[in-house]
């Protein structure tokens, strides 16, 4: 149950997005905890190169959203 003050997202340190809470789980690591999402849980349980590709997907994602951000920013210097 959550409260009204509470996220109905967390952010997954993993793929660096935000998820809905029902598909984050909390993980104590060397620096404290963390979410991350139960899908890039479960794929560290696949074979190497499903890994892998699963690693490309996000990376690229990322990629991609660093473009944009990148586009969108020099749009709004230009317009200076």
């Amino acid at each position: 149950m959550s409260d009204k003050n509470s996220p109905a997202t967390r952010y997954c340190y993993h793929c660096r997005t935000h998820h809905p809470v029902e598909e984050m789980k909390l993980l104590v690591t060397k620096t404290g905890s963390r979410w991350r999402c139960i899908k890039s849980i479960e794929a560290v349980k696949r074979s190497k190169e499903e890994r892998d590709q699963y690693g490309r997907q996000v990376s690229a994602a990322n990629q991609a959203e660093a473009s944009g951000r990148a586009r969108m920013l020099n749009k709004i210097q230009q317009g200076r």
